[in-house]
């Protein structure tokens, strides 16, 4: 039966949006698929060699020079564990948005290759994630992102996802894909965003559930079999732990800023950083810019950052920046629950766009 409805349909959010000259636009829209391949080839080689690299200082421990051979497997286990978080929702995020390849083909291919690697749930979040840009961080209508956000630094288990792993989270993983295997799609959000009444949609995400959980399933037993178990730990779960950099490069999206507003500038939040960072991170520091055009593809973010920076919040540079800013407002947010960070905006002479523009625009439905 289908549960109750919790978040609303009835949203009607007249956008603001920066002003930007529409050839400038449409050249800012043109996906490109060498730059495509280029991120993709990149971050897979990069994968593949440190996961390398991992596998090697693994075979080279012994009883004669653990002392030293376990440390050195750990910092393989580090760096290849901090490229593994951003081979899950932030390549599948600009993949589902279609933009990264001018073939689709290819963009279907990678947004699989990843969400597999990852064991990422594409089916699902796509139409959450078109939702989330077309409602963002609206109370009762936006179950991906919900503002006030939090940071416990006191609880041990966070800070065993960033510099280590913590089973109990790749339990909770596997669990929820075997729930989804058996056709149960989850809460209140998941009911919204795959309702009973898409019976085709809910089909793919079940058997999409299934095909992850009997692949990994049968090449952890390769692994075992040939004598390689020790790659379960490189790729079966190679993007589940070490998860430090993704965390410091994620969690300002929308940390401390405004929900229930109609204007990306207080919502979300942009920041510029040094060329790996943005590598890994797909462009998404520059989330405003993300947020107002989601059609612009992540290679090009930045020159849209420069068309319209005049009209923008400035931008903290770098991490260090950024998270004495964020390290701020959490300061502030314990002492009082309603502080909202609002920044300075330049002006207020921009346009606007309906939410039903910016769904089609999310979902390249244009």
């Amino acid at each position: 039966m289908e549960t109750k409805q919790k978040f609303k349909t009835d949203a009607k959010i007249n956008w603001y949006r920066c002003k930007v000259d529409k050839q400038v636009l449409r050249e800012l829209m043109q996906t490109s698929d060498v730059h495509g391949f280029r991120q993709v080839l990149l971050q897979f080689g990069l994968f593949a060699v440190t996961g390398t690299l991992a596998y090697r200082a693994f075979l080279n421990i012994d009883s004669a020079n653990w002392i030293w051979s376990v440390p050195l497997l750990y910092v393989a286990l580090l760096i290849h564990g901090t490229n593994g978080p951003f081979m899950g929702l932030v390549a599948v995020h600009e993949l589902v948005h279609k933009t990264p390849f001018k073939n689709k083909s290819w963009n279907e291919f990678f947004l699989r290759a990843y969400s597999f690697i990852s064991w990422s749930d594409h089916i699902w979040f796509r139409p959450s994630h078109v939702k989330h840009h077309q409602l963002t961080v609206h109370s009762d209508y936006d179950g991906e992102v919900v503002l006030p956000q939090t940071l416990d630094f006191k609880n041990w288990k966070f800070w065993l996802s960033l510099f280590g792993w913590n089973p109990q989270g790749t339990w909770g993983m596997i669990k929820a894909h075997y729930e989804r295997a058996k056709g149960d799609v989850g809460g209140d959000w998941n009911q919204h965003i795959l309702p009973e009444s898409n019976a085709i949609l809910r089909r793919r995400h079940r058997n999409w559930a299934r095909f992850v959980l009997i692949g990994h399933a049968v090449l952890a037993a390769i692994f075992i079999l040939t004598g390689h178990w020790f790659l379960i730990v490189v790729f079966t779960f190679g993007t589940q732990y070490c998860g430090w950099l993704g965390f410091l490069c994620g969690m300002p999206q929308h940390y401390g800023l405004s929900p229930d507003v109609d204007d990306f500038r207080l919502c979300c939040r942009t920041y510029t950083c040094s060329w790996l960072p943005g590598f890994y991170y797909w462009n998404m520091q520059y989330h405003v810019e993300h947020h107002m055009f989601p059609a612009v593809p992540f290679y090009n973010l930045p020159k849209l950052r420069r068309a319209l920076e005049e009209d923008l919040p400035a931008a903290p540079h770098g991490l260090w920046a950024t998270w004495k800013e964020i390290l701020e407002i959490h300061r502030k947010t314990k002492q009082d629950l309603e502080y909202r960070y609002v920044p300075s905006l330049p002006s207020t002479s921009g346009e606007h766009a309906d939410d039903k523009t910016i769904e089609r625009e999310a979902s390249l439905a244009i």
